[in-house]
């Protein structure tokens, strides 16, 4: 962005200088006695332009400056913003939602049902609801002394981190934890994010893909089930696939199964 004042002041310069001029070129046009009686007057201009010439490329000189620090300041406020989600899910309960969700799409054989945006909307609104407290917690240490002036951006950064890291060393596995420290020199200062959070995340997949596990057997005990009913019927050009999914979608609507399955991972965090 262009700051105002440099550019705005160009065009009054420019007219002043232009101004300046029109009596040099009167001059010139003069008799030799003329131009000798306002020798002085000349000397008075030429100093008078001088001036406005420095001042206007002052103001250009300030203008490029101020469009080159304002280019910096705008690229890295895009940079900060574009990476703004995905280090706030890294630090809450989103890749274990997720995945979750996924792996059951996967388990009932369908590929496009629910799409990716449903899949992704539905484990945003159950974070929410798992990190709402811990939310409420960060913005209560952080928010108010921000508003208020008592404390500058990096100190509310600082505090409002604090319940993250406390949620995230609850469900962090100690195994993994001391497995990501030996792979680094020892920080006197402590393990810090840089340990927590990858470690997190880690601990997050594992149970992921545990509870994955457990949602797919079902589904495999129907797919094997159909298959040997399919092969001792003789019918073995009939793809088991497309024979068991309406019986693997008819059991999981009997079980109630998306309100079972996000009241066990809401549960899990409580």
């Amino acid at each position: 962005m262009i700051s105002g004042r440099p550019v705005s002041r160009l065009p009054g310069l420019l007219i002043a200088l232009l101004l300046m001029l029109a009596p040099l070129t009167a001059m010139a046009q003069t008799s030799p006695t003329e131009t000798t009686e306002s020798s002085s007057t000349a000397q008075g201009l030429d100093a008078a332009v001088s001036t406005a010439l420095s001042a206007a490329s002052g103001a250009i000189e300030g203008a490029s400056g101020g469009v080159g620090q304002s280019s910096i300041l705008l690229f890295l406020g895009l940079t900060v913003l574009s990476l703004a989600p995905a280090i706030a899910i890294t630090v809450t309960c989103f890749p274990f939602m997720v995945t979750v969700l996924s792996i059951l799409r996967q388990s009932l054989g369908l590929q496009q049902s629910p799409p990716n945006m449903l899949i992704v909307s539905l484990a945003l609104f159950l974070t929410w609801f798992v990190m709402d407290p811990v939310l409420k917690e960060a913005w209560a240490q952080a928010g108010p002394p921000l508003q208020s002036g008592q404390i500058g951006i990096v100190e509310a950064l600082s505090r409002a981190i604090v319940p993250f890291e406390r949620f995230m060393a609850i469900r962090t596995d100690p195994a993994i934890l001391d497995e990501m420290r030996s792979l680094v020199p020892p920080d006197p200062a402590g393990d810090g994010l840089r340990l927590l959070i990858p470690s997190f995340m880690l601990t997050e997949l594992q149970r992921a893909f545990e509870i994955g596990f457990l949602i797919a057997l079902p589904f495999l005990v129907i797919d094997l089930v159909v298959s040997a009913v399919l092969m001792a019927m003789g019918m073995m050009m009939v793809p088991p696939a497309i024979v068991a999914l309406p019986f693997k979608l008819a059991f999981f609507v009997v079980v109630d199964g998306w309100a079972l399955l996000s009241a066990a991972l809401v549960r899990g965090y409580q």
